[in-house]
C-alpha cells in the first residue's frame, strides 16, 4: 500500500462533506477494439489535507472485450470493492468521458452491450453516497498501470 497526492484540481467535493472520503480511480484497456481487455482499479481513503492512502487494487484480464466494455467492467469491480469498505463518500474518477457521462445521466446509452454494465454499476452507485468525475488520463495513472499489467 502507498499514498499518493489528492490533485487540487479534483479537491472540490461538490456536495459531498470533507470527512472519510474514499475515492476509486477505474480503468479498461483493450489491445484491439475488441480485443484482449483488463481493469485496473484502485481505492484510496483520503481526510483533507493528508495524502490518499491506498486500500486496495484490482488488476484482472476478462478476455476479448471493447474498451467501453472494459471501461464499465473496471467501474463495477470497483464499485464492488469499495462497497465492502462500506465508505460513506465515494469520489468516483475514471478517464472514460463516455463512462462519467453516461452514468451521470447525462449521455444515453446506447451500445446494447453496454446497457447491463451500465444498470450493474447504477445500482450500486444507488446504494452509495458518491460524485463521479472524468478526469485527465494522466491523473489515472495508476488505474491504468494496473488494467495493462494484467495485459502484459
Amino acid at each position: 500500500m502507498g499514498t499518493a497526492a489528492l490533485s487540487p484540481l479534483h479537491a472540490d467535493p461538490g456536495s459531498l462533506g470533507m470527512a472519510g472520503i474514499w475515492v476509486l480511480y477505474t480503468d479498461g484497456a483493450s489491445r484491439g477494439n475488441p480485443g484482449p481487455a483488463a481493469i485496473g482499479a484502485v481505492l484510496y481513503s483520503w481526510v483533507e489535507g493528508e495524502p490518499l492512502i491506498e486500500v486496495e487494487t484490482i488488476s484482472e484480464a476478462i478476455g476479448v472485450a471493447t474498451n467501453n466494455v472494459a471501461e464499465y467492467q473496471a467501474v463495477v469491480a470497483g464499485l464492488r470493492m469499495a462497497k465492502r469498505h462500506d465508505p460513506d463518500q465515494l469520489w468516483v474518477r475514471a478517464d472514460s468521458q463516455l463512462l462519467i457521462r453516461q452514468l451521470e445521466g447525462r449521455w444515453r446509452v446506447r451500445n446494447r452491450g453496454l446497457i447491463e454494465l451500465h444498470r450493474m454499476a447504477r445500482e450500486l452507485l444507488d446504494e452509495i453516497p458518491h460524485k463521479l468525475q472524468h478526469v485527465p488520463r494522466e491523473d489515472n495513472s495508476v488505474a491504468d498501470m494496473l488494467a495493462n499489467r494484467a495485459l502484459d
